[in-house]
């Protein structure tokens, strides 16, 4: 809908598709712009208004869709909605993607340029549509863009003056089907930077190392473990840069080491917008995290409940275990996403109490917790909830104080919820109705 409006008010003549019939909320909203949503139909792409000049993908639309390769092939272009938005966009652009920690690095570096009096304003996967940012951008003010893999695999033209990928581990691999056609979605981002430009690049991740070589930027990494060529390391417990320390761990207020690293990435992009070290480490240690990520929702009596419903992968999952030292109840499970459950065996046998397993379950074609359950079956007890609801339930039942519960499913929302924000929100809704 923002790419819609956008290319309405550019003047472009319009038509929509969709896989579903629309909301009637939503097509009260095309029928107000005066644009018809066709059924998504191969025959729809050419009507009797002739083909069209341009296709532009919501992000959620796969690359490959039949009809698409069809279309690309006479010659008609197929893009993203990051990539139509970049042709009106004003001002400098900052690009962060990574498998993990995309949305707090984007809300942090947006929160540290603000502090730091470096206007800017923040959006794409984050929640405001790039698209719809357009009109509020300006030749004087940092684009702060969270980009994931869906939105880089199209692009052409787009271009992030300072682009940063936090790490790269699997996922989304029933779009992507191979770890490499995801990791290579990821490197569009640092393709299409030139001479002048700056990347920012994770030192301990391999795959974010490779990302160096195909880009014109000057690199700059960071790390949580040693000493880097040029950046941003970790020396003990204090952040340094450039020969000397700018910031102690214990000023930043977010839990476990991913979001030290996540800190050291929002720091260089932040500095190489233009900000001080010294402000930058005074606005770090005010951000107070973001909805859904490792968020601390309440404790009844003594069991502190945290939602990380973002944590739609294994590696997103895994970071999540490392920042608990307490026993955890923790909930798994959704639509998977073609991942490998088994990583989770080993943390969660020396750290969880039990495993409590939602989402739907087969003949629903991606019901993640069977495979969770064969991958864990052995590690951990399993108690298989169906609903979050049910686990929640359970959780307080069996839970004692000193333990946490802790949502972090590592599968996507979709088989019982609309998204991963409903899903949280409605954790929350239920541990606020404890008693």
């Amino acid at each position: 809908m923002a790419a819609v409006e956008l290319l309405l008010k550019r003047g472009a003549r319009v038509r929509a598709m969709d896989e579903r019939p629309l909301s009637p909320e939503e097509q009260a909203k095309f029928d107000a712009v005066g644009v018809r949503v066709l059924p998504q139909l191969p025959e729809n792409i050419d009507t009797q208004r002739g083909a069209p000049d341009i296709i532009v993908l919501s992000p959620a639309v796969p690359y490959d869709l039949p009809m698409l390769v069809a279309a690309r092939a006479r010659g008609i272009p197929v893009i993203g909605e990051i990539e139509i938005a970049s042709y009106f966009l004003k001002g400098p652009v900052i690009g962060i993607t990574g498998s993990n920690g995309k949305t707090t690095t984007t809300a942090l570096t947006g929160h540290l340029l603000k502090q730091c009096g470096i206007a800017c304003q923040v959006g794409g996967n984050i929640g405001k549509p790039m698209t719809s940012i357009v009109d509020s951008s300006d030749e004087c003010q940092w684009n702060v863009i969270e980009l994931s893999s869906f939105q880089l695999e199209s692009i052409d033209r787009f271009r992030a003056q300072i682009a940063a990928c936090l790490n790269v581990t699997p996922d989304h691999l029933d779009r992507h089907y191979t770890f490499e056609g995801y990791a290579s979605a990821k490197s569009r981002l640092f393709e299409t930077q030139r001479t002048g430009d700056f990347a920012v690049l994770n030192y301990r991740d391999p795959t974010c190392r490779a990302y160096a070589s195909r880009t014109k930027a000057e690199v700059y990494w960071f790390s949580s473990s040693e000493k880097v060529p040029r950046g941003v390391w970790m020396n003990g417990h204090e952040l340094w840069f450039d020969g000397g320390p700018f910031l102690n761990r214990s000023r930043i207020k977010l839990r476990g080491m991913h979001n030290v690293e996540n800190v050291m990435a929002a720091a260089l992009m932040a500095w190489l917008a233009g900000a001080t070290w010294e402000g930058i480490a005074s606005a770090a240690e005010s951000f107070p995290g973001v909805e859904h990520r490792l968020e601390f929702v309440r404790d009844v009596e003594g069991i502190a409940y945290y939602n990380d419903s973002k944590a739609t992968n294994v590696d997103a999952t895994l970071k999540a275990i490392d920042a608990f030292p307490e026993p955890l109840w923790i909930i798994l499970g959704g639509k998977d996403k073609g991942s490998d459950y088994t990583p989770l065996a080993a943390p969660l046998q020396h750290r969880a109490r039990a495993v409590l397993l939602i989402g739907a379950e087969p003949p629903y074609a991606h019901a993640a917790a069977p495979l969770i359950t064969a991958a864990l079956q052995d590690a951990v007890p399993l108690v298989n909830c169906g609903t979050l609801a049910s686990a929640v339930k359970y959780a307080r039942e069996h839970a004692a104080a000193g333990d946490v519960v802790l949502l972090a499913p590592a599968c996507a929302s979709f088989d019982q919820f609309e998204n991963f924000e409903q899903r949280g929100n409605t954790f929350k809704q239920l541990v606020a109705g404890l008693f």
